[in-house]
């Protein structure tokens, strides 16, 4: 824990979480976004160049005068139908239909997860899971004297995942009022889906607990051959009723559709619930650009944004082979189970020599050759900012596949060239 600094004594010190961590250390040798002497497989986007079978990139807008006033602080009209008509058309065919009055768009993900964690009530109590996204400990944090903060920890046994059985008994037991986790699940790759999503949302509905599903990833989901998916992975469709289920899915533009730079986000979920938040986005936030708006709705149109994220999942399924494979060659070992989404490896490196086994360790000596990896302890969710003397994922990394395929196979080459110097 850091003492705030004595000339500025009423400012809470703020460290920095994750990849913004590995990215700043980077920074002092050098690195930035885009450098050709980089491999950064710590990365939280994916490439965002031309794929093969992938419509041509969205390269400009056409504005409005009126894009220079304030927009709706949820969103137009005209996005929310366009993400509303994406998701039914994807996940909701033959089944009750989302509006615009069930989204909320924002600018970014983060921030559309901002405002939900703005309109609990004092003595709600939220549960998370661990590991998970590095972000929710700051957005648990500032409600860790107003709100009951549970925790529900996944074992490498059940390959990092809570299964069905063990949540619907927590449901049943604990009864939380939210629940918050992202599926596919950053780091780990794993997902909950099929009959088990089905069974999450079930449980949710009986103890009427708000679930958020952080879906950021849902576009990458893979076979356990290694194939790719025929179909994203959401609890969309195990939703009956879109107006009173307690489910709340966040998504974006930022992944599947390769544009983490336009900062396009949204919540999609029941009527009033969606209300509160966008009534919350005119403190939090004031509401999105406009223009970013109208190029989302180029990019969500019938049968673009069908190719754009079925070309993505082919090449990422390419590259997660690529991955796991040269992992294996170095002798680090992946999870048992092998990840079945997002666009991350989730590996041990217990067995690699001396203290490089310390992911820490591991984290700086990569560096030294160019490579930005993501250690383990960063996606234990701590809200209390208290670590414990020996953190449990101290052997676990994050590894990246979001960048193209040249950049994989260098940071796997050099990261072979820092093992070979160890032995």
């Amino acid at each position: 824990m850091h003492d705030t600094n004595p000339d500025f004594p009423m400012v809470r010190y703020v460290p920095y979480m994750g990849v913004i961590w590995t990215v700043a250390e980077a920074s002092k040798l050098g690195f930035y976004n885009g450098h050709p002497d980089w491999c950064n497989v710590g990365q939280g986007q994916p490439e965002v160049g031309d794929l093969p079978g992938a419509p041509e990139r969205i390269t400009h807008v056409e504005m409005d005068p009126f894009d220079a006033a304030y927009g709706p602080i949820g969103g137009t009209m005209e996005v929310r139908e366009a993400i509303a008509d994406w998701v039914n058309r994807t996940y909701r065919r033959g089944m009750s239909q989302y509006s615009a009055e069930n989204v909320s768009f924002a600018a970014g993900g983060r921030l559309a997860l901002t405002r939900l964690f703005n309109i609990f009530n004092d003595g709600t109590r939220i549960a998370y899971k661990n590991p998970d996204y590095t972000a929710y400990e700051d957005y648990l944090y500032p409600l860790r004297r107003s709100c009951e903060l549970i925790e529900i920890r996944a074992e490498e046994k059940d390959g990092f995942t809570i299964p069905d059985d063990k949540f619907v008994e927590f449901m049943h037991q604990v009864r939380p009022d939210a629940f918050i986790f992202s599926n596919p699940c950053n780091p780990t790759g794993q997902a909950i889906q099929g009959e088990s999503m089905a069974r999450y949302v079930d449980a949710a509905r009986r103890a009427n607990c708000l679930m958020g599903v952080d879906e950021f990833y849902a576009t990458f989901s893979f076979n356990e051959d290694g194939t790719p998916a025929k179909d994203p992975i959401s609890a969309l469709p195990y939703v009956e009723d879109v107006d009173r289920d307690p489910v709340l899915v966040f998504d974006g533009l930022t992944k599947g559709f390769r544009y983490p730079g336009w900062r396009a986000g949204w919540a999609i979920g029941p009527k009033y619930l969606i209300e509160m938040i966008n009534r919350a986005a005119s403190a939090v936030d004031g509401g999105p650009a406009t223009m970013v708006q109208r190029a989302a709705i180029q990019a969500l149109a019938p049968g673009h944004a069908e190719a754009e994220l079925l070309a993505t999942r082919h090449e990422f399924a390419v590259k997660r082979q690529m991955m796991i494979e040269g992992l294996a060659k170095l002798g680090i070992k992946t999870a048992s189970h092998p990840p079945l989404g997002t666009f991350y490896v989730w590996a041990n490196i217990a067995d690699l020599p001396g203290n490089l086994s310390d992911a820490d360790v591991f984290f700086h000596e990569c560096l030294k050759k160019k490579v930005i990896t993501v250690p383990g302890h960063f996606f234990d969710v701590r809200p209390y900012r208290a670590r414990p003397t020996d953190e449990p994922y101290r052997h676990w990394v994050r590894f990246s596949y979001g960048p193209n395929r040249q950049t994989i196979q260098t940071a796997l080459e050099r990261i072979g060239e820092v093992i070979a110097e160890h032995r």
